[in-house]
């Protein structure tokens, strides 16, 4: 990634995470009770696991990937980079997964949205901080892997993408909560379409490509016949 594109990955991380913190802070309470785009997850569980997500960006931005056969101070070469970081898979969450029950348990003992509310502005300023304030072309470790922190918050940019549509999946149309926004969701297209090895039909709408790529609506008869050889590949389930 060269540094001119480095740069514009923190950048366009930290305006999709911005984005969507807004869009929590702006919830009505009532909101937090409704469906989001993530099965078998209420609103309030979704803003939960954002507050995991923020801990998790600022554990891994200050887990610099040091030490290795070079020994103490010398960076290991990255070995994954924003597509390679997602393990794929087809089969949808089916809500038994440990850490999943946990956050939905964890989301219901906040009781008060305004607790979530202000956890996730707390810890999701820190995040934002943190990304702003690491260097692009330095090298961090998560999940077992190394890879620059250009790519780490690229890939970030999908999650925060997919989540906002979560986000307001099931909002009624008297809450006026906006969406992610069109380069948000241009970028998170083309890093999912990178990792699926081909684009999606050029026609669609991005907020459908990823819909739909990632499972979370089903094609319709005409979209799937667009799809051609990915129509036996998706849902791109993405963990």
């Amino acid at each position: 990634m060269t540094a001119a594109a480095a740069t514009g990955a923190v950048e366009t991380f930290t305006r999709s995470w911005a984005a969507l913190r807004s869009a929590v802070a702006h919830l009505p309470d009532a909101a937090f009770a409704r469906p989001s785009g993530c099965r078998g997850w209420l609103v309030q569980d979704l803003v939960c696991h954002l507050v995991i997500d923020a801990q998790d960006v600022l554990i891994t931005l200050a887990t610099p990937a040091d030490g290795g056969a070079g020994g103490v101070g010398v960076e290991a070469a990255p070995v994954k980079d924003a597509v390679t970081y997602w393990t794929v898979t087809t089969q949808p969450p089916s809500g038994q997964d440990p850490l999943d029950a946990l956050t939905v348990r964890l989301a219901a003992a906040y009781q008060d949205p305004e607790l979530l509310r202000f956890h996730l502005d707390d810890v999701g300023s820190a995040a934002g901080r943190a990304a702003v304030l690491a260097d692009p072309a330095a090298r961090v470790s998560t999940q077992g892997a190394v890879l620059t922190v250009a790519d780490y918050l690229s890939a970030y940019v999908l999650e925060w993408a997919l989540h906002h549509l979560d986000l307001v999946a099931d909002l009624p149309g008297t809450v006026d909560v906006p969406g992610p926004s069109a380069d948000t969701l241009a970028a998170a297209r083309e890093l999912l379409e990178r990792i699926a090895g081909e684009p999606f039909p050029a026609a669609w709408p991005d907020a459908d490509a990823l819909l739909v790529g990632t499972g979370r609506r089903v094609p319709t008869d005409t979209e799937r016949a667009q799809l051609g050889p990915l129509a036996d590949r998706v849902p791109l389930v993405l963990s």
